[in-house]
């Protein structure tokens, strides 16, 4: 897996680099500059974007079984982990699940909502690709790039359905063997049994309310989204209005989120946004530069974010000992004890003398002799 994830970033940095050569490079420096205040919006509205998601995985809790503040700072945890580690998009997800169970939350019940805001997510962002679909074909007609979207939403919707199903009892032993390869360590025991697991997971569902409230939010999430790229390219001189920037920010996400393997989505999110700015007659230097923009605030989120990550796991450990150091605590304790003297049965109490005590009879001895 590691070395297919180095294989894949290196491809995709070797694609980013074509990319910016062939465009030329004082051309994509020129206007990213013209960019101007617009990258600071754009970073805003990440930030706004990302604890938008804290809220969506807030709400498919029952009431008062997690904290609102807890689930925005570990979401931004997620995307930073998800955003700058090669971990394919998920390993976040399970980060942000373990330190919930941290905070008062029970394991079985972290792990489940982690499933379902997951779930959330991705119908969603189907849903906001459907969208960007229609707008496509409204504004450009049915070409190249509309047919190549609809064979992704073909495979996309069975997967999606895959990915239902094994939240279900079907699914129990699929669930297990995931959680046993991303969470072997002993700090995951917080997911709990599995069992526990699949009965959280029907009580979030069964829940439908909390649920459709879920994906409401989760969908204006995307729509917030929008804002990065509609701010990018008017501050750029290129008068687009939202809907062509919707079209543009629904298909650039749906290809970031089809290149998970890559981290980072690297090639595939600049090449992706070259083709689409393009139906608006927008040079691919300026699409390099939203790329840009785009990047600099997954960085301007994610490094905080990552730093909050060290400062949450440094502040469990400092709390806490490890559970790994466990035995060993129990082993210098039991070290620590005094040796109790061994008989030979119940009934005879025989102790074996210590040195001390031979050593003091045979100084008797010499008294005696």
């Amino acid at each position: 897996m590691k070395r297919l994830t180095t294989l894949a970033s290196i491809a995709g940095l070797c694609t980013v680099v074509g990319l910016f050569m062939s465009s030329g490079l004082e051309d994509v420096s020129a206007a990213v500059v013209s960019a101007g205040w617009g990258a600071a919006l754009v970073v805003a509205a990440r930030l706004v974007a990302v604890a938008w998601a804290g809220l969506g995985w807030y709400v498919v809790f029952p009431a008062g079984a997690a904290k609102l503040a807890d689930c925005v700072s570990l979401r931004f945890v997620r995307e930073g982990i998800n955003t700058l580690l090669p971990v394919a998009t998920v390993g976040g997800d399970f980060v942000g699940a373990r330190l919930l169970a941290k905070r008062g939350v029970t394991g079985a019940l972290a792990g489940a909502s982690m499933f379902v805001d997951l779930m959330t997510q991705a119908l969603t962002q189907l849903l906001f690709t459907v969208l960007g679909l229609a707008l496509l074909v409204m504004i450009c007609g049915d070409g190249p790039i509309a047919r190549t979207v609809e064979g992704g939403l073909a495979l996309a919707v069975p997967a999606l359905g895959a990915f239902y199903l094994i939240q279900r009892r079907a699914g129990h032993r699929l669930i297990q063997g995931l959680l046993s390869r991303f969470a072997s360590g002993r700090e995951w025991r917080a997911f709990g049994a599995i069992d526990q697991l699949y009965d959280s997971l029907r009580r979030l569902y069964g829940n439908r309310g909390r649920f459709a409230f879920a994906l409401a939010v989760h969908f204006v999430g995307w729509v917030i989204g929008t804002l990065e790229v509609y701010v990018c390219l008017r501050f750029m001189g290129y008068p687009i209005d939202f809907a062509q920037a919707l079209m543009i920010e629904s298909l650039a996400q749906a290809v970031r989120g089809a290149a998970f393997a890559v981290p980072g989505a690297l090639g595939a999110q600049e090449g992706g946004l070259i083709a689409l700015c393009g139906l608006f007659d927008i040079p691919a230097e300026a699409a390099l530069a939203l790329s840009l923009v785009k990047r600099f605030a997954d960085l301007g989120v994610g490094l905080p974010s990552l730093l909050l990550w060290h400062r949450i796991e440094a502040r469990i450990r400092a709390e806490a000992p490890d559970e790994e150091d466990a035995p060993e605590a129990e082993a210098g304790r039991k070290a620590k004890r005094v040796a109790q003297p061994v008989t030979l049965g119940p009934f005879y109490s025989y102790a074996p003398p210590r040195m001390g005590a031979r050593l003091g009879d045979g100084e008797e001895l010499k008294k005696c002799a």
